[in-house]
């Protein structure tokens, strides 16, 4: 990057958030995008509008007390940063992982900026989260920390201001609690968080949007590039609601998926993976992955997970969490002759990673293209839940699959424009860039 005055700009944003390493690799991975429009748009310069994208609007922090089963006083941090509104009100998931901190929050709320935008749908972006740690605690535990975390950010939330979804660690049944007490506390029924249940206002096709989505999105890349799923292996890192139905759905296009992990090791299943075993340990049971090898004996488990990088396979699809793979992990799929990696997680890949996979000519689906799928379906629950409408699985699917297209040919199309063809990185951060932009800077310096 040349332009001095996006050089200044980034050099502000590390001073500011110098303890906070995501966000700042956030705020580079786009800047290094934006250089030829920002060199194209002077009034951009003079709007301040990069100046103004990379601070939140607003971000809140607070205690979250909470009672344990043995009668001990549990305390967490929760946040929400509400980070850009120029399109419309705050739009994010709920995070509960012991590494959420300001800096996690911040750089997913950044990322949904421009997820959301690409969306094309009237979405702003926001996110949220604690430290809290859901694993190993009972349903009454869970419901008492998902009271209480909903206890201070409902006066931060609404309908029309800013609407949760979930996240890690953040289910059917945390929405749940957290809607039940929501409505407690205010007397309203409205559509304030999404992922839902369904007798209570959620969509279907919610639970598979995301998985879904990862793949129409590199069914899409994979078309205008001359190749396919059908006949290809697939890794999956995860085996959370992202990875289960990236699973399903590159399975059904004709994929074999022979991988997949949790945060504790992988499994690797040369046959393929049983899905319905994955479903069973992870969604019914709640156990861990390695418990697959007892549905299936030739498959293998593994403790660790970067180690899921070194299978041969034609696709990767990581789907766990940010920078799980690194340059080593790239640099392996690469000799293992890897032609494809869609990321289904926010930022799995590492910015030396990135740049393995593109100078090695790999087809690269970015993360804030490529998992917009769930944020796209939320905000269909947004526009049923605003029309009392409940529309089929078929009709949320269809209009999932169009909205994935259309965000794999925006990409393109902005790639092209400004001389980077097939460089769907960049071409994801322009296209959704320019659109909170323009909405900026029409609506002036607020």
């Amino acid at each position: 990057m040349k332009n001095e005055y996006m050089l200044q700009v980034l050099e502000t944003v590390k001073r500011r958030n110098a303890a906070e390493p995501e966000f700042v690799q956030a705020v580079t991975e786009v800047f290094e995008s934006l250089e030829p429009v920002i060199d194209a748009r002077p009034d951009f310069v003079e709007a301040g509008i990069l100046e103004r994208i990379v601070e939140p609007e607003r971000m809140v922090t607070f205690r979250v007390p909470w009672v344990d089963d043995s009668g001990k006083v549990q305390v967490n941090r929760g946040f929400r940063v509400q980070f850009n509104s120029a399109i419309g009100p705050y739009k994010g998931g709920i995070r509960l992982h012991p590494s959420v901190y300001s800096g996690i929050i911040k750089f997913l709320g950044f990322e949904q900026v421009f997820k959301n935008s690409l969306t094309s749908l009237p979405m702003g972006g926001g996110k949220g989260g604690s430290d809290f740690d859901p694993k190993g605690k009972s349903d009454r535990e869970i419901m008492a920390f998902c009271q209480s975390f909903i206890a201070e950010l409902y006066r931060h939330i609404g309908a029309n201001c800013d609407v949760p979804a979930g996240d890690i660690g953040v289910g059917a049944r945390e929405i749940g609690y957290m809607f039940g007490y929501y409505k407690k506390l205010t007397g309203q029924f409205e559509g304030v968080l999404t992922g839902k249940g369904i007798p209570y206002g959620g969509s279907l096709a919610r639970t598979e949007a995301t998985g879904f989505g990862v793949c129409y999105f590199a069914d899409e890349m994979f078309k205008a590039n001359g190749k396919s799923f059908a006949g290809s292996t697939v890794v999956i890192s995860g085996s959370g609601n992202v990875a289960i139905y990236a699973c399903q759905k590159a399975t059904a296009l004709g994929g074999k998926v022979v991988a997949m992990s949790d945060s504790n090791g992988y499994v690797y299943d040369p046959e393929g993976i049983d899905l319905a075993a994955i479903k069973d340990i992870k969604e019914v049971r709640r156990a861990r992955i390695k418990e697959y090898v007892n549905y299936r004996p030739n498959a293998k488990y593994t403790e660790g997970c970067s180690g899921i990088w070194t299978i041969p396979c034609d696709v990767a699809l990581p789907c766990a969490t940010q920078n799980e793979i690194n340059e080593e992990s790239a640099k392996a799929l690469v000799k293992n002759g890897c032609w494809a990696v869609v990321e289904g997680a926010n930022m799995p890949s590492t910015p030396e990673a990135i740049a393995t996979y593109q100078s090695n000519g790999l087809l690269f689906g970015p993360a804030k293209a490529a998992n917009a799928g769930g944020v796209s379906v939320s905000g269909l629950e947004m526009t049923q839940n605003s029309m009392r409408l409940s529309w089929t699985f078929e009709e949320v699917d269809e209009r999932l699959h169009g909205i994935m297209k259309n965000i794999f040919k925006a990409c393109d199309d902005a790639a092209r424009t400004y001389g980077m063809e097939g460089n769907y990185q960049a071409g994801a951060n322009i296209a959704g860039f320019l659109k909170v932009a323009e909405a900026m800077k029409a609506q002036g310096c607020v």
